[in-house]
């Protein structure tokens, strides 16, 4: 089993909206810029002992969310895993239903990820 390589780890919720391809977007970009690491949010809710491991080592776990419903929290809290930061899209004035998945949208939360991993 591999440990990340910087300790950060990224889970999102990529529902079916457009909220959730910047979501998806966002978090492969941050990967890509080795801010973190993007896992798997279906294996923390089916208890894969491999992610699991990997989330009790990682340095900082930001969840991402789309929408208020809240998805990749409360996967994580029926998980019984703690110690994470949240990010949710309203937060940055993006709301399910009319926030297209465009550079600037992506941008606005890589930026504001990038500042919770750092803080």
């Amino acid at each position: 089993m591999k440990t990340k390589k910087n300790g950060n780890l990224i889970f999102v919720c990529a529902g079916a909206a457009d909220v959730g391809e910047i979501t998806d977007r966002a978090a492969r970009q941050l990967t890509r810029e080795g801010k973190a690491s993007l896992s798997c949010l279906a294996s923390v809710a089916a208890r894969d002992a491999d992610i699991m491991f990997n989330v009790d080592l990682a340095a900082q776990v930001l969840l991402i969310d789309g929408c208020p419903k809240a998805c990749a929290q409360k996967a994580f809290a029926l998980a019984g895993l703690k110690n994470t930061r949240h990010l949710e899209l309203s937060q940055l004035g993006l709301l399910k239903g009319n926030s297209a998945s465009t550079a600037e949208n992506i941008q606005t939360v890589v930026n504001r990820a990038s500042q919770m991993l750092a803080g």
